[in-house]
C-alpha cells in the first residue's frame, strides 16, 4: 500500500464528496478487508499521506478510517512510525465487520469452523436459558419462526429464509437472561449472512434442519430446558456437517 506523501494542497483538494461517509466506508472495508485477509500482515506500516494518495481521500477520512480499525485493535498508531497492522491475537474478533472481512477472506474456511465451535458452545447454553426466561411474547415468536423457517425453506426463499434465521438465533440469544450471550447477536448474524451470500446455504435447507429449528421453539415455549439445549445441538451439528468442518 502507497505511503508516499503528497503535494501540500492535495487535503483540500479532496475534501468534497471524498469526505463522504460512502468514501469512509470504501476505505474502512478496504483496509480492513486486506488486514483480515493477510495481505496487510502484521507489521505492516500506513501513514494518512499514504492512504490520502491511493484513495483519493482526505486527511479527515484517512484519519477516521484508522480511528475506527484502531479501535477494532487492528491497528495502532506510533509516534514517528506511523499506522502499524496489530499483531492477530490482539484483535477485537468478535466485531462483525472484522467477522464479516474474514469470512470473506481466502482464510474463510478456519474462521467458519472457529466460528462453529464458539456458536456449539454458546447457542445450546442460550437456548436452555431462553426456556427458562424468556417472556410468553418471545416464546410465542420463537414459534412463529420456526414455522416460517418451515414454510421458506421448503419454497426455496433463501433470502427471506436468512432474515427470519438470523432473527430467530438473535432472539434465542436476546431472550437467554446472559447479556455475554446476547452480545453475540452481530457475530451471529454476519455467520449467517456470509453462508447465504457465498453460495454455502444449499437451495433448499435440509428437513433434518428446519425440524431442530421447530424443536427447540417447541421446547423453549413449553419451557424445557433440556429439550431446547439438544435441539440446537442438532441445528449446529447439522451445520458443521453440511459445511464439512471437523
Amino acid at each position: 500500500m502507497s505511503t508516499a506523501t503528497p503535494a501540500p494542497d492535495a487535503d483540500n483538494a479532496h475534501d468534497g464528496g471524498a469526505s463522504s461517509p460512502a468514501m469512509h466506508e470504501r476505505v474502512l472495508e478496504a483496509v480492513g478487508s486486506a488486514i483480515a485477509s493477510g495481505s496487510l500482515p502484521p507489521g505492516s506500516r500506513l501513514t494518512l499521506e499514504g492512504l490520502q494518495q491511493e484513495y483519493g481521500i482526505s486527511r479527515t477520512v484517512a484519519r477516521d478510517s484508522m480511528k475506527v480499525l484502531e479501535s477494532m485493535n487492528l491497528v495502532y498508531s506510533r509516534r514517528r512510525v506511523g499506522i502499524v497492522v496489530q499483531e492477530r491475537r490482539l484483535w477485537n474478533v468478535f466485531d462483525p465487520k472484522l467477522v464479516r472481512w474474514r469470512l470473506g477472506s481466502v482464510r474463510r474456511d478456519i474462521q467458519y469452523s472457529s466460528l462453529t465451535e464458539l456458536r456449539i458452545a454458546v447457542e445450546p447454553i442460550a437456548a436452555a436459558g431462553a426456556a427458562r426466561r424468556a417472556s410468553a411474547a418471545e416464546r410465542a415468536r420463537l414459534v412463529f419462526l420456526a414455522a416460517e423457517l418451515r414454510r421458506l425453506g421448503e419454497a426455496g426463499e433463501l433470502e427471506a429464509f436468512l432474515a427470519v434465521d438470523i432473527e430467530f438465533h438473535c432472539l434465542l440469544l436476546e431472550s437467554c437472561g446472559n447479556e455475554m450471550f446476547t452480545a453475540l447477536e452481530g457475530m451471529v448474524a454476519e455467520v449467517l449472512t456470509s453462508r447465504t451470500k457465498q453460495g454455502l446455504m444449499p437451495f433448499k435447507p435440509r428437513p433434518e434442519a428446519l425440524q431442530a429449528h421447530e424443536d427447540a421453539a417447541a421446547a423453549v415455549a413449553r419451557g424445557d430446558a433440556v429439550g431446547a439445549e439438544t435441539a440446537v445441538h442438532h441445528i449446529l451439528d447439522e451445520v458443521r456437517n453440511a459445511m464439512g468442518l471437523h
